[in-house]
């Protein structure tokens, strides 16, 4: 009987341990959400007198939220989509090949995650600068001069899209080459064998077979892939000058900077617009990244 009072005492300390901590985490959440929907937001937590949207209001139509949102998007977007495209043919390339330099390879590309960014910043500035030299002198031999700036703005790589896309792409690829590759050594040979047998074509194989087999790890890809380049704050900031590419993280910090007193309301529904599209990003990969390290393909 003493054991078991003790055994009761010992799990009621660590769930309510448990519970202190939860709370200690959550709180920064709630306080977001509170602030969003008070006009009267300030620093200390208060529930506001009534639900107002006149933050977000402000976001979207005495600011460029509209803006900033689709900008983020594109970027984060493409980056994802080129990273899922790269990784799953990389990583299918890796899973089957047993040649000597694979294990080298992956070793060595993984370094470019264990190196901080911020380390990074002067040399790749200096490779964008030069690519960005090249693809302008290439855009002013074809374009009138007076498209010069906007078609700079999406196939430039400083103060462009395509840059910043190429950019979080490359640092994103490595862990989803890692993930892509230990995924498709899961799955049997067999079923590609069963379909080179029935006459299919690589094309159907992949359309019918390997895509449909790699969804689960290609979710988990884009989805860490996605949200990495969503939280990146460096490379906008140290790449993109013109307002008109401003991404959600530059928002922030520009409406941080703007007065000499903070806009705690609007700072707060900024935070909670750019919160969302992760959020809702998780929520519709949960379940394949559940699949994915719990055990890849069953049976």
């Amino acid at each position: 009987m003493a054991q078991r009072k003790e055994t009761k005492t010992t799990a009621a300390s660590r769930y309510g341990l448990l519970l202190v901590i939860s709370l200690y985490c959550v709180m920064p959440f709630v306080w977001l959400l509170v602030a969003a929907f008070d006009p009267g937001a300030g620093l200390f937590l208060k529930m506001p007198d009534q639900v107002d949207f006149s933050n977000f209001f402000r976001v979207f139509y005495e600011e460029d939220g509209f803006l900033w949102l689709m900008n983020s998007l594109i970027v984060c977007g493409g980056a994802t989509l080129l990273v899922l495209v790269l990784s799953g043919f990389g990583g299918y390339a890796l899973s089957r090949t047993h040649a000597w330099w694979k294990r080298p390879f992956l070793y060595s590309i993984i370094l470019v995650r264990v190196i901080p960014p911020t380390a990074l910043i002067v040399p790749l500035y200096k490779v964008m600068l030069t690519c960005n030299l090249f693809i302008a002198g290439v855009v002013r031999s074809v374009v009138p001069p007076e498209h010069f700036r906007q078609v700079m703005r999406i196939v430039g790589f400083i103060d462009g899209y395509l840059g910043l896309i190429l950019l979080l792409a490359t640092m994103h690829l490595p862990l989803a080459l890692w993930i892509m590759k230990t995924f498709f050594d899961s799955v049997p040979r067999e079923y590609e064998e069963a379909a080179i047998m029935d006459g299919a074509s690589f094309g159907q194989r992949l359309r019918r077979v390997l895509v449909p087999l790699a969804m689960p790890g290609l979710a988990a890809s884009g989805l860490f892939a996605f949200i990495a380049a969503w939280g990146d704050f460096l490379f906008p900031l140290t790449f993109i000058s013109s307002p008109e590419l401003k991404m959600l993280p530059l928002g922030i910090y520009s409406a941080f900077l703007r007065d000499s007193q903070i806009d705690y309301g609007l700072l707060a529904a900024i935070a909670v617009v750019y919160t969302a599209p992760a959020i809702i990003a998780f929520a519709l990969a949960r379940r394949f990244l559940v699949q994915t390290f719990g055990g890849g393909l069953k049976g």
